[in-house]
């Protein structure tokens, strides 16, 4: 699978589908984009399990509640900046506060939603969801690990966010890679600085560290896939290691994996730290690509982000 590309996405509507035919009390209830975030599959193979709104985002969630509190597993749809955004309200009072087996699955995270600009592409999801007492939060990388994310969510009793994408992205993992709640996986070994990633940007963290062993640097990349809980006691043993750290995601550099890292190391173990991210900004249109290197999201941009925690840590 090493030079395959699929979408997250790809992976929501197949995982559901496989759920119910294990006999998981799995449902889903979208708001009018099922094509898009492809839990039409799931009403293709059991029509009963999928309940369409419209676009009314609210009642997504609220109707989501009722079918949690019946006894199902209930995902959520829609794209990332109607599905977290304009549903916060009901995602904190209705499904956190309450503690309900809701799940908060939308797609089109992240500025690689692309031509669509910058009032789709939803760059402040993982802080706002992170902050929600009760919610746990997963970013996976690649195909292979949002079906994984998918099936932790649906076993982890109460609210879970799932984080995915539209653009096709390389696989990273076998369709058997294992995958827990609060573990993050070291994907390459290093000494002289940590890469830690989520989303798309484990693909860039990967080819950095191509680009920096080239350059004499070896680089340790950790796979973030749970933001919350943080895997505190690999990271923290990666940073013991290499004394500094870049953090890099298709997020805002504020509160997302760059914040809750930077949190762990004030209170834990003050080291250099260079966040890869979106500057406190807005994306705008253009193609996926073209986008990450224009906000600095892409391999180099990372690489030289790893050169600058190394000065920082030679200071």
């Amino acid at each position: 699978m090493a030079n395959e590309k699929k979408a997250t996405r790809a992976a929501y509507g197949e995982t559901l589908v496989e759920l119910v035919g294990e006999g998981k009390p799995v449902v889903a209830v979208e708001a009018d984009l099922s094509g898009s975030t492809t839990t039409k599959k799931l009403g293709d193979a059991y029509p009963e399990r999928l309940f369409n709104v419209g676009i009314a985002e609210q009642d997504m969630v609220g109707v989501a509640a009722g079918l949690a509190l019946t006894g199902h597993v209930a995902f959520t749809g829609s794209f990332a900046v109607f599905g977290t955004g304009r549903v916060y309200d009901q995602i904190r009072n209705t499904v956190c506060y309450a503690n309900l087996d809701v799940k908060i699955a939308p797609t089109h995270a992240g500025i690689s939603v692309g031509p669509d600009g910058g009032s789709h592409q939803m760059v402040e999801d993982i802080a706002l969801m992170r902050a929600l007492p009760n919610m746990r939060v997963l970013v996976p990388a690649d195909f292979a690990s949002a079906k994984a994310a998918i099936r932790v969510a649906a076993e982890t009793p109460g609210p879970v966010y799932v984080r995915m994408g539209r653009a096709s992205v390389p696989c990273i993992y076998d369709e058997d890679a294992h995958f827990e709640l609060g573990r993050a996986n070291i994907l390459r070994e290093g000494g002289d600085v940590t890469i830690a990633a989520c989303g798309i940007e484990v693909d860039e963290a990967m080819k950095a560290a191509d680009l920096l062993a080239e350059r004499g640097v070896s680089a340790e990349v950790i796979d973030v896939f749970s933001v919350k809980p943080l895997d505190e006691e690999c990271i923290l043993a990666s940073v013991r290691k290499t004394g500094c750290i870049v953090t890099a995601e298709e997020h805002s550099v504020i509160a997302g994996l760059g914040g809750a890292v930077a949190e762990l190391l004030s209170e834990n173990l003050p080291t250099p730290l260079v966040r890869v991210g979106m500057k406190d900004c807005f994306g705008t249109s253009g193609e996926a690509g073209e986008l990450m290197r224009e906000f600095g999201l892409d391999a180099e941009s990372i690489a030289a982000a790893a050169q600058e925690a190394l000065s920082k840590k030679a200071q």
